[in-house]
């Protein structure tokens, strides 16, 4: 009896290394039963999109300002995603907040990683954030995503003291924990679907 391979959509808009490590943990098998299947990338200039090239894994590019409303491009998107059979999709660096198209399509379906440690620090420069405050613990947070900036159900996090004054150091170390930690919590998903 063969198990059914589940489907992941990883967004991204930018370098692309959560969505290399994601790919890697599947075919590594860290991720059960799963495969990326597609990448959903808004820039045509993003870096991801050349990873997803090497790996041999289908982009769907879109460019927001050629449609009318957050809500066609997302229907489009939606269309691409039913046409690849798509289960679940991971938000990895992708720059855009998801709208109701997505989120009624995929409930609790939808999983985001962020470099904090939420509810602190949430938007896009969460570790610079963190760091200029002057926090000594730093970490991640998978979660699904809801309505709302940075919010929905924690997932799965992980956090580290840090005394220094790098915040290279910072980044580097919350990159590691990311690539062990999606992995996880994208089991942790996939085990209630």
């Amino acid at each position: 009896m063969s198990q059914t391979i589940r489907n992941i959509a990883v967004f991204a808009s930018g370098n692309g290394s959560n969505f290399e490590a994601i790919v890697r943990a599947c075919k590594e098998n860290k991720i059960e039963g799963a495969t990326v299947s597609l990448l959903v990338c808004d820039r045509h200039d993003a870096y991801v999109l050349e990873r997803a090239k090497k790996l041999g894994i289908k982009s769907f590019v879109f460019d927001p300002k050629s449609y009318s409303s957050k809500k066609e491009y997302e229907q489009k998107i939606l269309d691409v995603l039913r046409a690849n059979d798509i289960h679940i999709i991971c938000l990895a660096g992708y720059m855009r907040i998801v709208g109701d198209t997505l989120l009624e399509a995929f409930p609790n379906r939808i999983l985001n990683i962020h470099p904090s440690l939420l509810p602190s620090f949430k938007g896009a420069i969460a570790i610079i954030e963190a760091f200029e405050f002057g926090v000594k613990v730093f970490g991640v947070t998978v979660h699904l995503i809801d309505n709302t900036i940075d919010g929905g159900t924690i997932i799965a996090q992980r956090a580290f003291e840090y005394h220094g004054d790098s915040i290279e150091e910072v980044e580097h170390r919350i990159h590691e924990i990311e690539y062990q930690l999606y992995p996880e919590a994208i089991n942790t998903l996939l085990s209630t679907i």
